[in-house]
């Protein structure tokens, strides 16, 4: 068997997988142009996104430690910054990006 790929085949494969995403981007805005959508697509879209936001809050506290040293600080400091950045600028990739970067800084410190 062959294992070598020709420009061909990688060029296609691109092809082929950027039709795909093109064609899953587009779909709603096909589908969805001349009418409004179904109340479950409302709820979706306006309940879903802070489900998820609580979720992985939950999952990246779950393994703090407690009973020793740092005792959660870097967490915890890490998440009300992230809190009050976005409550301030209400930007949710300057809220991620600024709690992300005071979390890895105390991290190392602490």
């Amino acid at each position: 068997m062959n294992s070598q790929l020709t420009l061909a085949a990688v060029l296609s494969a691109v092809f082929v997988s950027a039709l795909v995403i093109l064609a899953t981007r587009a779909f709603p805005f096909l589908l969805f142009s001349r009418r409004n959508p179904p109340r479950i697509i409302c709820f979706i879209e306006k309940y879903i996104p802070p489900m998820v936001m609580a979720i992985l809050v939950v999952y990246c506290l779950k393994d703090i430690r407690f009973e020793s040293k740092p005792w959660g600080l870097p967490s915890f400091t890490a998440l009300a910054f992230t809190t009050v950045l976005h409550l301030w600028r209400r930007n949710p990739m300057i809220s991620i990006f600024g709690g992300t970067i005071v979390y890895m800084i105390l991290s190392r410190m602490l």
